[in-house]
Parts: structure tokens; C-alpha cells; sequence
């Protein structure tokens, strides 16, 4: 059952999740090509769980989110660029949420709060041509800031924007995607993910995109002659851009449903195998890819299937990770060609094929 089925109108992204918010913030000047996306919680914060399988990881405050340890809740998670520097952007988010006394806290003053915020980065440094052009904690407050004042529902900007700027999947552009659904249940699932993986989103067999061979229905192909231009196209720019750079896939799963937190950290277990779908190879040691989880607890899981109740969300979580990596790729804009590098978009090797265009979209 769909979104729109239950309701009429979706925006068809995490933030159905009610309580979320996402925003983006670009770092300005000449050769950057970095930002940092903020997916923050409802007043009151989420549960919230991570699981990283990627062997170059960049992360903080992840050991928090451990179900042994003493934090519960989360305000916010911060996804960035700029590789271990950009978790400078975290800072900057800590800073706004103390100032709106949100946070774990620590002594008898409603101000004595120490927010709790998760992050993890992608690699993009010396993309845009300046290695020094990364996100810091005024990115992060951006970001956040952007997030806030976004209102409830609403509809997430992809492509080439936050943490997904210079982004980059297998040669091609990535970026942000998003994408929701409402279970029979009634739960909400929603998922947001940055693409930048070492690994490729495309079947260079057939030039489709490996995550739309699981979508409803029989697959389509791009005609074989332009399959062969873009191969051709993608193998040039591949062999200009030299040996491969730190790379990472980012995820957040989110559900209103009510879950104890080893649920959550088995929901962001479960989403890497929708990373899996969508590009190969992936988890390598180039990679950190790093999947959250955060659950608002409004709707209790049905009573009548027992533990066995998470199913429908374990299996959720994973589709619509595939669905979002699918969706990041397509709104990437064109090609991105300077100092950084070589590193065009799927629409403009393939154009329409699977609503692949030059611009940004959101479904």
C-alpha cells in the first residue's frame, strides 16, 4: 500500500515519517563541490540505531547509538562531505540544538543538555578542484537551519545537493534519493540516502540501473547503440579521473513505528542488503558505508505476530534504500567536468531512459 493510496498526497520521501525534517547546505566558493544534509528528529528525538560495514569508514558518536549504552534518543544525524573533516559540520548542529535546550540532560538547568548527533561523511575532497573546499560546523548549523524551517512533510530536494554536492557512484554523479512507503500495518518507513560509491549503480550488460530490476514489473534496457556511446563515454572518464578515491554509501532508514533500540539496529542491519541491490560491488575497503535508523514511536507494531511484527519493516527498510539509490542517480544533473575531475551523469549518457533528466527532481 502506497502513500498516496492511504492519503492522496506524499511526498514520497523520508519526511512522511511525521516529525521529520531534512536540510541541505552547499559549502560557497570557487573549486567546492561538498555540503552537509540534516535529518533532524521531532521535539522529544528518535531512537536511533547504526550499523557500518564499509571498511574505510568516517563516523562520530556511532558508539553511542550501541543498545548497551546510555543514550535513548537522538534531535539530529549529519551527513556530509568532506570526508573525516566534514564531521566538523556535527558541531555546528550540537550548537543550534543546545540553544533550543535539546539534547541528553545532564544537570538541573532546563539549559545543562548535551546533544547527541550522529554523523558520518562521505569522500569528496578535491572534487570541485579545491581540496581544502569542505563543510564545517557553519555548514552543519545551515544545514540544520534549513531543515527546521522546511515544515512538516516536506518534499526533499535530490540530486546533487548537502552531502550528496560531489557526490560520485562507479564514475557517474550520485547524489541524495529519497522515497517512502506506508505498510499494510499502517506503519510509516521512509529512507534517504547519499550515493557515493566506489562500486556502480549500472549492469554495464544492458546499461540499466541493477536497483530498477527490482522494481514492480519487467524491466526495461537503453537501446544497445546508446549503451555502447555511454559505455564508451563512461570508460574515458573513468581512465581521466586515475585510480579510485575513498568512496561511501550513507543511509538513513526511518519509521514512526514504536521500537526498542536493538530493533532499530537490526532494521540498519537489514538496509545494507538494499545498498547490495543498487550497487556492485559494495562494503569494500574504499567504502564506509554507514546506515542509521531512527524510529519516532507513534504506531505500535501489530500485537498478533509477535516479534516476528518487524518483518514488514526489516524488508521495507531494504527496498526503499534500493529505490532511493535509484532515484539519487537519476536526478543527478549534468555531468560535472573541471579540476576535480571527469564525472558525467546518467541522464546525459542515457537521456530519458528510466526518467533520467538534467536536472534535479523529487518523486
Amino acid at each position: 500500500m502506497t502513500q498516496s493510496e492511504l492519503h492522496g498526497t506524499t511526498a514520497d520521501g523520508i519526511t512522511d515519517v511525521r516529525g521529520l525534517r531534512v536540510g541541505h547546505a552547499r559549502v560557497a566558493g570557487d573549486g567546492a563541490l561538498s555540503g552537509t544534509t540534516v535529518v533532524l528528529a521531532p521535539a522529544g528525538g528518535a531512537v536511533a540505531a547504526v550499523d557500518v560495514r564499509g571498511g574505510g569508514p568516517g563516523t562520530r558518536e556511532t558508539d553511542a547509538l550501541d543498545p548497551r549504552n546510555v543514550v535513548q534518543r537522538i534531535d539530529a544525524v549529519v551527513l556530509t562531505g568532506g570526508s573525516a573533516y566534514g564531521l566538523e559540520s556535527a558541531t555546528g548542529v550540537m550548537a543550534w540544538l543546545e540553544e533550543r535546550h535539546r539534547g541528553v540532560r545532564v544537570g538541573p538547568d532546563p539549559a545543562h543538555v548535551v546533544p547527541v548527533v550522529p554523523a558520518a561523511c562521505v569522500f569528496d575532497l578535491g572534487r570541485g578542484g579545491d581540496f581544502r573546499a569542505r563543510p564545517d560546523a557553519a555548514t552543519g548549523r545551515a544545514a540544520v537551519a534549513a531543515a527546521d524551517a522546511s515544515g512538516d512533510h516536506a518534499r526533499v530536494e535530490t540530486g546533487a545537493v548537502g552531502a550528496g554536492t560531489g557526490a560520485v557512484v562507479g564514475g557517474l554523479r550520485g547524489g541524495v534519493g529519497t522515497a517512502s512507503t506506508v505498510l499494510e500495518s499502517g506503519i510509516t518507513v521512509g529512507a534517504l540516502v547519499v550515493v557515493n560509491a566506489a562500486g556502480s549503480a549500472v549492469d554495464p550488460a544492458t546499461g540499466a540501473l541493477y536497483g530498477s530490476y527490482h522494481e514492480p514489473g519487467r524491466p526495461a534496457f537503453p537501446d544497445p547503440v546508446v549503451h555502447e556511446a555511454a559505455a564508451r563515454r563512461l570508460a574515458e572518464a573513468r581512465a581521466a579521473a586515475g585510480p579510485p578515491p575513498m568512496n561511501t554509501t550513507l543511509a538513513v532508514v526511518a519509521t514512526n513505528a514504536v521500537l526498542t533500540r536493538a530493533q532499530a539496529q537490526k532494521i540498519a542491519g537489514t538496509a545494507h542488503d538494499g545498498i547490495a541491490r543498487a550497487l556492485r560491488p559494495v562494503h569494500l575497503m574504499n567504502d564506509g558505508d554507514t546506515v542509521f535508523t531512527l524510529a519516532t514511536g507513534e504506531r505500535e507494531l501489530p500485537e498478533d505476530l509477535g516479534p516476528l511484527a518487524l518483518n514488514e519493516v526489516l524488508a521495507a527498510g531494504a527496498d526503499l534504500v534500493t529505490r532511493a539509490i535509484v532515484r539519487a542517480v537519476l536526478a543527478a544533473p549534468g555531468g560535472q567536468r573541471g579540476p576535480g575531475g571527469d564525472f558525467p551523469s546518467y541522464g546525459e549518457l542515457y537521456g530519458g531512459f528510466h526518467g533520467a533528466q538534467s536536472e534535479p527532481y523529487s518523486r
